[in-house]
């Protein structure tokens, strides 16, 4: 059984099969798209995939954190077929679909978002949804500027390109939208030398206060946009202590704090989303946007907020034809429920304990690994010439990344360097295959 399997390359990749869709590819897609990995899937179950040629693949990867409850579980199956049978769409703008509202209702009691009575709306991506939650702050604060920082990664529209950092997304797609101000992320591993952690936090927050001095009054922004972990910017966490700090600053601005949990949410974390680690803090957002593994693969997205807020929006502003499709709806509603029942919270935990025992031990012995970071199941490793200067090691991680993957190990690189490995492997693993990569990825290091 695929689902049980280890990772098996039997030729040189891209096989025969592979190479065929992939040079069809190349006439039939753009090549901005890009692919770094000579993978053609056939099928996919847990943590593994088959390719065309019969190639099997541990998938530490996930879809980019969409696999949570990994490929093909024969429950999600099942929930979009039997809703299929019934209606495929129905849109929340001319008519009412129950599963739109059971998953608003579910999303409305788990979403640890400020507030105790909550209402959520669905879009179709990460994109749409980080857009939609920015215009909803700005209907509600009646305000029109928003900050964002540095390494934000935040979708690749036109406004969620602005957001975005890495502006190789954004090249020649301007002019971009006005009221967009950056202040720069607390990334510790790279924080002033010399300084501590207390001293750092506070060096970050005085970031924010320049942004207000110097491009947006306080009183002119309608949110704070932040990722509770660093995504395409290296995986790295926000310290709870500047999260405290930034509630701080929001409450005494009148500023609504919006976590782009697109990556990080759906028991990724060790809960359900880590600004439920926020909320335990006393620190929880005013709105969190969700996406990747709320279905399992199925598009869909959603803003959760507190009443007052989505109340105090102007009518027109939200909705789309797609929004809270009916598959999708009972696709995330299933997803939920695996989730809970099947525990990979604690799951998450478990594995993460394995992973960070494993890689700082690799830290420890090897120079090139400078540091290990990360909340649960979303872990970075960053690869440096010299632990002394830090200095990025791109080429260490693109090395890493071709022979992880000829050896049946799929990994992905992140980071403003481009030199972190991101763990984002499905939940449902196994223990076996989870050493079976660790032994791969090890080799790699070694051998590159």
């Amino acid at each position: 059984m695929l689902r049980e399997a280890l990772p098996q390359v039997k030729m040189t990749l891209p096989g025969e099969n592979a190479k065929k869709s992939l040079e069809k590819r190349a006439v039939v897609m753009p090549d901005a798209i890009k692919s770094v990995y000579p993978c053609v899937i056939k099928r996919g179950e847990g943590a593994m995939m088959e390719d065309v040629d019969g190639n099997i693949f541990l998938d530490w990867v996930g879809g980019v954190g969409v696999l949570n409850i990994g490929y093909s579980h024969p429950e999600l199956i099942k929930a979009v077929q039997e809703q299929s049978k019934h209606y495929f769409h129905a849109m929340m703008n001319i008519v009412t679909h129950d599963g739109y509202l059971k998953l608003a209702e579910k999303m409305n009691q788990i979403v640890p978002v400020k507030g105790n009575q909550k209402k959520t709306m669905f879009a179709n991506s990460g994109a749409e949804a980080d857009e939609n939650a920015v215009k909803i702050a700005k209907s509600y604060t009646k305000r029109p500027n928003i900050m964002v920082f540095s390494g934000a990664f935040h979708g690749r529209t036109l406004l969620t390109a602005s957001m975005t950092a890495k502006k190789s997304y954004a090249k020649g797609i301007g002019p971009f939208p006005d009221g967009i101000y950056r202040a720069e992320f607390p990334y510790l591993y790279r924080m002033p030398k010399g300084f501590t952690e207390e001293e750092a936090i506070a060096y970050y927050i005085k970031k924010i206060e320049n942004v207000f001095e110097e491009a947006s009054p306080a009183s002119y922004v309608a949110a704070i946009v932040v990722e509770p972990v660093l995504g395409e910017g290296g995986f790295v966490p926000a310290p709870i202590e500047w999260v405290k700090a930034v509630r701080k600053v929001c409450d005494a601005n009148g500023i609504l704090l919006i976590a782009d949990e697109i990556q990080t949410g759906f028991a990724r974390s060790g809960r359900m989303f880590v600004s439920n680690y926020w909320e335990e803090a006393g620190c929880a957002p005013d709105i969190i946007t969700s996406a990747k593994s709320i279905a399992g693969g199925v598009p869909i997205s959603a803003v959760t907020a507190r009443t007052e807020i989505m109340d105090g929006i102007e009518p027109g502003i939200l909705g789309g034809t797609f929004g809270g499709n009916a598959l999708a709806c009972a696709s995330a509603l299933k997803v939920i429920e695996i989730i809970e029942r099947e525990k990979l919270c604690d799951r998450s935990l478990e594995i993460s304990e394995k992973c960070m025992t494993t890689f700082n031990r690799w830290k420890d012995k090897y120079e090139e690994v400078g540091d290990v970071r990360g909340i649960g199941c979303m872990i970075g490793i960053e690869f440096v010439k010299d632990k002394a200067l830090k200095e990025p090691n791109a080429k260490k991680v693109r090395d890493i990344v071709d022979y992880a993957v000829s050896k049946g190990l799929i990994l992905e690189s992140a980071g403003i360097y481009g030199n972190v490995i991101r763990f984002l492997c499905p939940l449902v693993v196994t223990d076996e295959q989870l050493e079976a990569g660790f032994k791969i990825f090890e080799e790699a290091i070694v051998m590159c």
